[in-house]
Formats: C-alpha cells, structure tokens, sequence
C-alpha cells in the first residue's frame, strides 16, 4: 500500500510510527495457511509491538499471545485474546506475575528453569490450582543471526538443555500441582537461515518422543518464533517450507504446533517518520539532523541494525552524512555514512521496516514524550495512540514534590 507520509505528517505532526494493517494481515494469513495440515495456533508475540490496536488486529485474524510480562497477559485480555490462547513465557517471572498468570488461567507458563519450576509449584499448591506448563529446551544450536538475539546457545541465559528438562517433565508428571503439556524452543530472532531451525526442531521432536514412552504425553509443541523479515537485501525462508520442515519433523506426533511470531508479523508493516531541522557540518562531515532520536528508535544505536532510509524530497544531489537525532548522546543516530540527498527544513525522512521493536522500545530520555501511533487500514487512517505531553510524562512524580 502506498502511504502518503506528508498528508499524515500534516494531520498528526512529526515524529510518528504508520502502521499498514493491511500488511500485517497478509503476513498472519501467510504464516496461518503454511500449517493448514496441522492443528496450529499463531501466537503473536506481543513484545514487538504491545500497542493494543495492533494486538486487537492480530487478535480479530484468530491470532494467539506470547507474552513475556503480566503486563503483555494483561493487554492480550483486554483486546479480547482469551485465555487458551495466551502463553506466558520470560527467563525471569517474579512470584505476582505467576500468581496472577495462574488466577487468568492461560494456556501454559513456559518454565526456563528448574528453579523457576519450583516456584510455579509452590504457587500453585498454595493457590490450590494446576499449573499447566512448557519447558523451553535450549538445543545448543547457533541460529546465525546477531549475538544480542541469539537464544539457543547454551552461553545464553534462556532454557535448560535436555536432560535437565527430562528431570523437569518427571518432577511435573509427579506432582499434583503441575501439568505437562508442552514443549517450547526457540533459538532466536531475525532468522533467515532454515536449517538451525530443522535441528532444533528435530532435536526437540525426539524429546517429545521420549516423553511419550514414559507416559508423559503432551499437547503443544512450541517452535518460537524468528522468522526474519528483509531490513536490506536479505533472502529469507519460504513460510511453506518452513512449516513443511517443522511438520515432518513432527512425523506421527499428534501435537498441536505453536509458533510465535512478531518481527514477521509487524516489522515491515511500520514506518517511523521524522522531519529535517536543518544541516551541519563538522570538518569534512556532514550532519543531517532530525526531529525523532534513538528515544523513539533505538535499534540503530542499540544493534547498529539497518534501516533503508528515504528522504522525501526530489533533490538529486546525494552526498555522504550521518543522520542523528537531537539528544546528546553521541549513539543518537539513524545512520552513518549513508548517502542521502540535500535537504531543507522541514523536509520529510521515512525509515522503513520499524513496525518491531521500534515504539515497544522507545523512552522518555532527555523527557522527550513518545511520539504517536497511526493505523492504515484500506486506505484510511487513525490515531491509535496519542502523542506523549509533558504533563503526561511527569504525571506519576507530579504530586510528590515537597
């Protein structure tokens, strides 16, 4: 869909994140139809973009939850995801967030220890509830993709390897306070290789096997998520392949698959937008600078990530510059060394690819407020979230001052 960047920038200032649900839906029903063989729930995972329109959208399409706090259990609930289909996961769960999972009485928590399991059970037996629970497996197998998102490898700090979580699925099996009922991987984000997917998932499979000839029989197998989406010039996995792959390692499993997708649901359905202040120049280089900042959009600065950036001006003169924000930091950037053409004030730059891990991650630093959120749905616009005041940012301290 082709957006008009500068009638939203007139109607609702700069900065802002556009959002095309009308992409997001075509990716939900790509994903969805690849496992049509299977019985299978997509559970979008709502860290990578929590605004509550978008999980409302994914949730109107059939989508389920991957939640990594009670506060994201909380805003699949209120949008209308039930229960069943919200699936609590994160490395570390404080006591309030178990016993409040368990009182909503989701689907499953995935476990990541067994220090954590523990926990849950002693939760439980004092709610006087079964804990229904998922063991995420780490499969020692490098997904090739950036070390600050790789989580399958036994130096990250997510999961537990295989015989521990055999341990795990026994000390469940034996408790009555506790169900098995899945097993969940997931080696990392912005994947675009298959194959450290087929083993992981291969190796997991043979787990669930296993299980089953000790009378452990479980429910769901929970594949992550991961699924990479084009940033640059990156060839991605076929989402038919993909499933087809997960499916025949599941050969005569009468399981339920789960996969968790958010990048590929929301990472190329985002724009982010901000306008030209003006330019500078410092010796021999030039400073292209601009109204948003590594605030609103961190992934440059925190990842060094990529994103393909366009000036909104038909200028042809192109020259070497950074882009930067406004706050003093010298990491407030959007891109260095790249090639843009000469701007003027006010002049327009999109940044695409930032539906994920862009708003989600965004901060009041230098008491900058978070900008707003625009749907585009066949054609027409809304605000789905309004654009943080200063009265909004200092209202939990305001009344605390002596």
């Amino acid at each position: 869909m082709s957006i008009n960047f500068k009638e939203l920038a007139n109607k609702y200032q700069t900065p802002y994140y556009v959002y095309d649900f009308d992409h997001i839906t075509k990716q939900y029903e790509e994903l969805k139809g690849a496992f049509k063989a299977r019985k299978s729930l997509i559970a979008y995972a709502v860290k990578a973009n929590s605004n509550l329109s978008v999980i409302k959208h994914l949730a109107d399409l059939g989508a389920g939850a991957d939640c990594v706090s009670i506060g994201e259990v909380k805003r699949a609930l209120k949008v209308g995801i039930p229960p069943y289909k919200i699936i609590f996961s994160g490395v570390g769960k404080i006591d309030s967030e178990i016993k409040e999972a368990l009182e909503f009485d989701i689907l499953m928590i995935n476990v990541e220890s067994d220090a954590e399991l523990n926990r849950v059970e002693t939760i439980a037996r004092e709610l006087g509830k079964i804990a229904r629970i998922s063991i995420r497996v780490n499969p020692n197998i490098d997904p090739q993709t950036h070390p600050y998102i790789s989580t399958g490898l036994h130096e990250n700090k997510f999961g537990v390897d295989i015989d521990t979580a055999k341990r795990m699925y026994i000390q469940c099996k034996n408790s009555p306070s506790l169900e098995p009922v899945g097993m969940h991987c997931h080696i990392g984000s912005q994947l675009t290789q298959l194959q450290p997917i087929i083993e992981s998932v291969k190796i997991i499979a043979d787990l669930v096997r296993n299980l089953k000839a000790i009378k452990i029989e479980l429910s769901f197998m929970d594949i992550g998520g991961g699924l990479g989406i084009v940033y640059d010039n990156e060839i991605l996995i076929d989402t038919k392949e993909y499933a087809q792959s997960v499916l025949d390692a599941m050969f005569k499993l009468d399981i339920t698959v789960v996969c968790e997708p958010g990048r590929f649901m929301v990472g190329n359905a985002g724009t982010f937008v901000t306008k030209v202040l003006y330019e500078k120049v410092n010796g021999n280089k030039r400073f292209v600078i601009v109204d948003g900042a590594m605030n609103d959009l961190i992934r440059p600065s925190l990842y060094n990530a990529y994103h393909r950036i366009e000036v909104l001006n038909d200028n042809k003169d192109f020259s070497d510059c950074n882009l930067v924000g406004p706050i003093c930091e010298s990491g407030d950037f959007f891109a260095k060394n790249v090639q843009l053409q000469k701007t003027e004030h006010n002049d327009l730059v999109a940044i695409y690819s930032a539906g994920a891990y862009g708003f989600t991650m965004a901060s009041n630093y230098n008491t900058r407020g978070r900008v707003a959120e625009i749907a585009i749905e066949n054609g027409n616009d809304r605000l789905i979230r309004k654009r943080e005041t200063f009265e909004d940012i200092i209202a939990l301290e305001e009344e605390f001052i002596k």
